[in-house]
């Protein structure tokens, strides 16, 4: 029998094995060594970001999208929740963890930086949704992977904080999941092709851009707070829809 949220309770444990690997070759590697890992995974981000975005029909999708979202992240201050819940691990923990891998990095930059990379982008929106509504792992067992060896990257560079970024990786995907069963008539059939993950798809792009930057200490972007502009795009795409608007 197949438990709902199967495909996120794999991912949460390659991100725990991942970090607590890369926490523990932290304090081998040399400084060099884990910025220029920190600055490869920031460049790979950034191309992964690019390809993602370029696959939207309509530009005014994610644009709208991302304006839309910005704002209601701004008003509700997901990113200095985020924030606060990373201090709050780092008070309780800090002790036990100390700093993190680079000696510089706080748990809790690891666990916001962490937690974004894990839960922004198609993979983690559509692979949770058919976890949940065609009992189908396949694309959350792919990100597993991925996830595996980004937390082993991340937390060798930005430390213990990582590891704490597996309870947001749960929490998200498995609401997903869980929010998939209820609503799995209304969601009809969903691949990748399905106009509304396409556009979902692209503005999730642009959001890990920012993702980029910020590893790349390109520009600090208040990234957290763009992330309902990727349930923005869908929500666009079917009113479209219902309109007869083609995109």
């Amino acid at each position: 029998m197949h438990f709902p949220i199967t495909g996120t309770l794999l991912n949460t444990v390659t991100v725990l094995v991942g970090g607590i690997i890369g926490v523990l070759l932290g304090n081998r590697l040399p400084e060099k060594t884990r910025q220029t890992v920190l600055n490869g995974l920031g460049l790979i981000t950034i191309v992964l970001g690019i390809s993602m975005a370029t696959q939207t029909k309509n530009i005014l999708i994610p644009l709208f999208s991302v304006l839309i979202g910005g704002i209601i992240g701004e008003g509700l201050r997901i990113e200095d929740a985020l924030e606060r819940l990373g201090r709050w691990f780092e008070v309780r923990l800090g002790g036990r963890f100390g700093e993190g891998g680079a000696g510089k990095a706080t748990i809790a930059q690891g666990f916001v930086t962490a937690s974004l990379v894990f839960c922004v982008g198609p993979l983690t929106i559509l692979g949770a949704i058919q976890d949940g509504l065609m009992a189908d792992t396949t694309l959350l067992a792919i990100k597993s992977t991925l996830d595996g060896f980004t937390a082993m990257a991340l937390a060798a560079s930005l430390g213990a904080g990582v590891i704490l970024s597996g309870a947001t990786v749960l929490g998200f995907q498995g609401a997903i999941s869980l929010l998939a069963i209820i609503f799995g008539a209304a969601l009809g059939g969903v691949t990748r092709d399905t106009p509304w993950v396409i556009e979902m798809t692209a503005t999730g792009g642009i959001v890990i851009l920012s993702i980029g930057f910020i590893l790349l200490d390109i520009k600090r972007i208040r990234t957290a707070n763009l992330l309902p502009a990727i349930f923005i795009a869908p929500a666009i795409v079917l009113i479209l829809a219902r309109l007869g608007i083609s995109i």
